[in-house]
């Protein structure tokens, strides 16, 4: 397994990292503590030591779930790093279980205390190694927030600390904001081969700060995992709802188009997609939401399976600025964003009210 630091923080994790979302939410079906046990250990014995969580992901229970993993596991505290999430204030707006509405941000110094002590209770363990946060935007940007985190890294609760941008595709600002002004070290975006973009600017822009970026949404929603088609049935708890039709009918003809560059190096669409990630500069794990042994699998093996060449690096990234040669209905979904191409802040900017990826 590949390890990739976080810029120059001293933090270092393995390149795939197993998303912890699924134990907390029933979005995929129910995750009980065996299921969360029999995951982590498969994907620790393939080499992945980093597992990216989130004290919002089922209101703290995805935390419990690895805690209680973590504390069986026999592993040393040094031999995992932890990703963890902060600023949904879930304890007085808890939400509906299985709802995909965004609950209520907080993001001041003693909300981030508190959050903190929480999850590092919840998790067993007395540091988080990447702490991020989770969803923030642009006018929840605040001092005393990042000084509190500065603080709380120099105390050792923390390792590093970031951004998590959503809940969906964009918000490139907010990513080059918080590392050019406020010095974060890691950004987590949607980020696959089919959304491109803000990727690849953060990717550039963590490079010159010497920073990282964490991709999610690496399969475009399960596109390139090569288990949707044309006639699978989006339910009405599956996060994908809330994209639009072009997603999977365009996103299908775009498979296609890129199956060869996977049988052409020996490999599956989902080890191509996790590999053409891999070796985007910049980028230091991706944190996949990997719902079974055969995905995490998969998403390990790309480690080894030959790189693409320059050339076909190259091709895929024209082919996606011409939309695969599709027209402007297969166009990836708008960026959504608080700031307009201009650089004004849209006045009528409202945080998105649903997570959809």
């Amino acid at each position: 397994m590949e390890r990739r630091p976080f810029g120059n923080t001293g933090v270092e994790v393995s390149a795939i990292s197993l998303g912890c979302w699924p134990f907390g939410v029933d979005w995929w079906g129910h995750y009980d503590q065996n299921r969360c046990n029999e995951l982590c250990n498969f994907a620790n014995n393939l080499g992945i030591t980093f597992f990216d969580n989130g004290d919002a992901y089922g209101n703290g229970r995805a935390e419990e779930q690895f805690g209680v993993w973590l504390k069986q596991s026999g592993l040393r505290r040094d031999q995992v790093e932890i990703g963890g999430k902060v600023g949904y204030d879930f304890y007085s707006d808890p939400g509906e279980f299985g709802s995909h509405r965004e609950r209520k941000h907080d993001f001041s110094p003693a909300f981030v205390r508190k959050a903190l002590e929480a999850s590092l209770k919840r998790l067993q363990t007395d540091y988080i190694d990447v702490y991020m946060a989770h969803n923030i935007k642009l006018p929840q940007f605040r001092d005393d927030f990042f000084a509190e985190l500065e603080k709380v890294k120099d105390e050792g609760k923390i390792r590093c600390w970031g951004v998590s941008l959503g809940p969906a595709i964009g918000w490139r600002e907010e990513g080059f904001k918080a590392m050019l002004d406020h010095g974060a070290k890691a950004v987590q975006t949607v980020f696959n081969m089919f959304e491109q973009h803000p990727g690849r600017e953060l990717c550039e822009t963590a490079i010159a700060c010497k920073a990282g970026v964490l991709a999610r949404v690496h399969d475009n929603s399960s596109i390139l995992k090569d288990i949707v088609k044309i006639d699978t049935t989006i339910g009405e708890n599956d996060h994908r709802k809330f994209r639009d039709d072009a997603w999977k009918v365009y996103g299908l003809k775009k498979l296609e188009l890129v199956r060869h560059y996977a049988s052409d190096h020996g490999m599956n669409v989902h080890e191509l997609a996790c590999k053409w990630l891999l070796q985007q500069k910049g980028l230091t794990a991706i944190t996949g939401t990997l719902l079974n042994e055969k995905e995490i699998q998969e998403a390990a093996n790309a480690c080894d399976k030959p790189n693409l060449s320059r050339t076909e690096l190259q091709e895929i990234f024209d082919q996606y600025e011409n939309d695969f040669g599709l027209g402007d209905a297969a166009h990836p979904c708008d960026i959504k964003s608080s700031v307009t191409p201009e650089g004004r802040e849209r006045s009528g900017y409202k945080a998105s009210s649903v997570l959809i990826a």
